[in-house]
């Protein structure tokens, strides 16, 4: 087995992370994992104190000798993909870039951050919160995601948002196979205000079904502007292009 090999094993055997470990000997989490990658090699000065920390011999760490009791072929072969970049450069500590990616719970936090659980201001995983939010489960103020909540637009096949777009939609304006808002559209569309779709139910209704105080058949032609003159009636201060996106006018 190789340094590189024999380090990653007995750091994971002592419940070390990187970061952990060069804290242990004062160096970086880049420079562990710059010795993990086999990308450089530590001083004799590190390796006596690798050696202490993990109480082997400079033999048995470098490989010219079994490590007897430590199983770190047994640990190589179960240890789980990981791989995890940060940045040097940070913002009010907050790493500008941190990837982590592998099979478990891989936490990442950054300025930009991708990993199966992402948090960032552009973040990336299975789940993901953030300014810029994409992943299967994601919650920022922009989201996209099979599930997916924002404070502005939502994206997703269930999305939840000011602005939502997915196949089951909840938010104040919203489209979907499932649209439910307080103006909707889409192919079952439930709105308090305006609702537009194969089913449409709400104070104004343009559907093929239409169910509301005023309703509209979605397949005649010419009642654009009808359909205007009922929303600004129950609804005077819808904006202007939400009128046009209802009533075509």
């Amino acid at each position: 087995m190789e340094f590189n090999e024999r380090l990653i094993c007995l750091r994971k055997q002592k419940g070390l992370s990187q970061e952990n470990l060069g804290d242990e000997i004062g160096v970086t989490r880049q420079t562990v994992s710059k010795w993990e990658l086999g990308e450089t090699t530590p001083d004799m000065d590190k390796l006596i104190q690798l050696s202490d920390l993990f109480e082997i011999s400079i033999d048995e760490l470098v490989g010219k000798k079994d490590c007897g009791s430590k199983d770190t072929s047994l640990c190589l072969r179960q240890r789980p993909f990981v791989y995890e970049y940060k940045s040097e450069k940070t913002f009010k500590g907050i790493p500008l870039v941190h990837v982590h990616l592998g099979i478990g719970l891989c936490r990442a936090k950054g300025i930009i951050a991708i990993g199966n659980c992402a948090t960032g201001v552009l973040s990336i995983g299975i789940i993901s919160a953030g300014v810029l939010s994409i992943g299967v489960v994601s919650a920022g103020l922009i989201a996209l995601g099979t599930i997916a909540t924002a404070l502005l637009i939502a994206l997703g096949g269930i999305s939840i948002g000011t602005f939502a777009l997915g196949g089951i939609a909840v938010g104040v304006v919203t489209f979907g196979g499932l649209a439910i808002g307080v103006y909707s559209y889409g192919g079952c569309a439930i709105a308090s205000h305006v609702a537009k779709g194969g089913y449409a139910s709400a104070t104004v209704a343009i559907g093929d079904e239409a169910n509301g105080d005023y309703c509209f058949d979605i397949n005649v032609k010419g009642q654009g502007e009808a359909i205007k003159n009922a929303i600004l009636t129950a609804f005077p201060k819808t904006a202007k292009w939400l009128v046009k996106l209802f009533s075509g006018r």
